[in-house]
């Protein structure tokens, strides 16, 4: 029998497979975030820009931080008062 990432038992609780889908998806969100803020850099150093395509790209970003932020919301534990 080998040992491979692919044969780790499952998670205990449905909770942490939850988590770890969340975490999963807040780094890909994080990703595209950082790529548009690249490229809107570079469009905007450009000589010739696409007014619209920059303006679009930065709705996009800022679509993406609003996500970023309910996700992080989302992983802090609820704290009983």
């Amino acid at each position: 029998m080998t040992d491979t990432l692919e044969s780790s038992p499952p998670p205990t609780t449905g909770m942490f497979n939850d988590d770890e889908q969340l975490h999963q998806k807040l780094f890909e969100l994080q990703l595209e975030h950082r790529a548009l803020d690249d490229m809107i850099h570079r469009m905007s150093d450009a000589v010739y820009v696409d007014q619209l395509q920059l303006r679009r790209l930065k709705k996009r970003k800022l679509q993406l931080k609003d996500a970023i932020t309910r996700l992080r919301s989302r992983l802090i534990p609820d704290i009983d008062a």
